[in-house]
């Protein structure tokens, strides 16, 4: 496929077109992200890096411990549940071990662990105030009587996997014991000790200077207990998210995820806002991230009570089109079918789990305010994702397959959100409609040399793609 980059923002050209049935209305669509590249030189010499990148072993390039290798997906306490340690008042929803064994449960039972979400991530306020008398960290006892080795067994005895939280400071940003510098290496032992799978490494109440010798600290620590435990770094967030004072070079080789930016919150304009950040510096971020090493926007908040649909369908092409890490962070036990079906859309999740590992980017960004977005995957394969930021009405947008810069020939391609595909010749102009705040989310096959009998059915020639308003359905 020719390096769709190289494309600057199109204006729509009054030539026949085919109107396709890739609405964002519901029960449809998705969103994504690509590049707005415009410059030849530069697109061109991106895609040099991103060859470059695919040539080389991959252990030179990240953390050493075979994890990760596409991006994480599970389930994370923090966004909806917060340090609520209220067991009191609000047993079902405080942070103790049965709302982790809840949700491992709804994982278990309801064909999540199926899809590929595995995790189930503890956050903030699990520990008690005080260490044990070997200076260990334990669980609060009352809010985990059975302690972080009884939830760990229980996660693998149903095919799935713990995380952790800690944090390198004197305390976390919830106030409970931090692992300071001189508590690293008896923390990570902890943690492999309580057959823990995964460590979120926070940076509250520590400064540069421990947060340069900390985190990779942790990280010859983890990889010394000999157990395999996947690290995020939050490393990057407390340094601006961008070099010079993040060397995502280092990142690459001592951290499995990392969050680049703040705190995702259960609204649209903090999805908006970590969308804009992350492909207004996608030239760095995209460089940066690849199998085992991924860069994380942080957790998607689709069922809660801040997205409309078509925003969840957004927030989920978009983190697909990243190749974020897919951490729900909700209540699986009363979620909306509307926001189940979203999240166990299979197409969505195979974009999102591709093993080339390639971060998406921005490639067209309109006046309209249409912005497409493409993902280059695995053979020869890709997705567009058509996202409007309007707020008024569903918007067509009318563009082609080689206006995209793809190359020429015929593709299948198919609507992630309601399964409908066509057969499509890269000069046939189509449209989309978009609904607001919304997205068109597709997959396409790699090209094939056009053949006149795809454009046939029932012994009846379909119209071509310079017959008016065709159809290929």
């Amino acid at each position: 496929m020719v390096n769709p980059m190289a494309r600057s923002p199109i204006r729509t050209p009054s030539l026949p077109y085919t109107q396709l049935s890739f609405t964002s209305t519901r029960g449809t669509a998705c969103g994504v992200q690509h590049l707005i590249q415009v410059d030849i030189t530069a697109a061109g010499m991106h895609l040099a890096v991103l060859l470059l990148a695919s040539a080389l072993p991959l252990t030179t390039l990240a953390l050493d411990n075979g994890l990760m290798r596409t991006p994480p997906m599970g389930w994370l306490a923090w966004e909806r549940f917060r340090c609520d340690i209220d067991c009191d008042n609000d047993p079902k929803n405080c942070i103790s071990e049965n709302l982790f064994i809840d949700m491992a449960d709804r994982l278990f039972k309801d064909g999540w662990k199926e899809l590929g979400y595995v995790y189930v991530n503890i956050d903030d306020c699990w520990a008690s105030m005080e260490r044990d008398k070997q200076g260990r960290l334990q669980a609060d006892p009352k809010r985990f009587p059975g302690g972080i080795l009884k939830l760990s067994r229980y996660m693998h005895d149903r095919g799935l996997k713990l995380g952790i939280y800690a944090d390198m400071g004197t305390h976390t940003c919830g106030g409970y014991p931090g692992t300071p510098l001189d508590k690293i290496k008896i923390d990570a032992q902890t943690f492999a000790d309580w057959e823990v799978d995964m460590l979120k490494f926070d940076g509250c109440y520590s400064d540069v200077m421990q947060q340069e010798e900390g985190y990779p600290l942790m990280s010859m620590a983890l990889n010394a207990t000999g157990r395999p435990i996947a690290y995020s770094c939050s490393w990057p967030a407390y340094q601006g998210g961008l070099p010079p004072k993040v060397n995502y070079t280092q990142l690459g080789e001592i951290c499995n995820l990392w969050r680049n930016y703040g705190d995702i919150q259960d609204s649209w304009d903090s999805v908006l806002r970590i969308v804009d950040w992350f492909f207004e510096n996608q030239d760095i971020l995209s460089a940066a991230a690849g199998p085992g090493r991924w860069n994380d926007p942080d957790m998607l908040v689709i069922g809660d009570f801040g997205l409309s649909i078509d925003q969840s369908r957004s927030q989920m092409a978009l983190w697909a089109i990243m190749a974020a890490p897919l951490y729900m962070s909700n209540d699986l036990r009363t979620i909306s079918n509307e926001a189940r079906a979203i999240l166990q859309n299979k197409m969505a999740i195979s974009i999102s789990q591709d093993v080339s590992g390639f971060q998406g980017r921005r490639i067209v960004k309109e006046k309209s305010g249409i912005e497409v977005f493409w993902r280059p995957l695995s053979k020869n394969t890709s997705a567009l994702v058509f996202f409007s930021r309007r707020t008024d009405m569903p918007f067509r947008y009318k563009t082609s397959l080689s206006r995209l810069n793809y190359e020429s020939g015929s593709y299948k391609v198919i609507d992630v959100f309601t399964d409908k595909s066509v057969m499509l010749k890269d000069s046939t102009y189509f449209v989309v409609s978009v609904n607001p705040t919304g997205v068109v989310m597709l997959y396409l096959s790699a090209p094939a040399k056009l053949n006149p009998r795809l454009f046939y059915r029932g012994g009846q020639r379909q119209r071509s793609a310079h017959d008016e308003n065709a159809f290929f359905l």
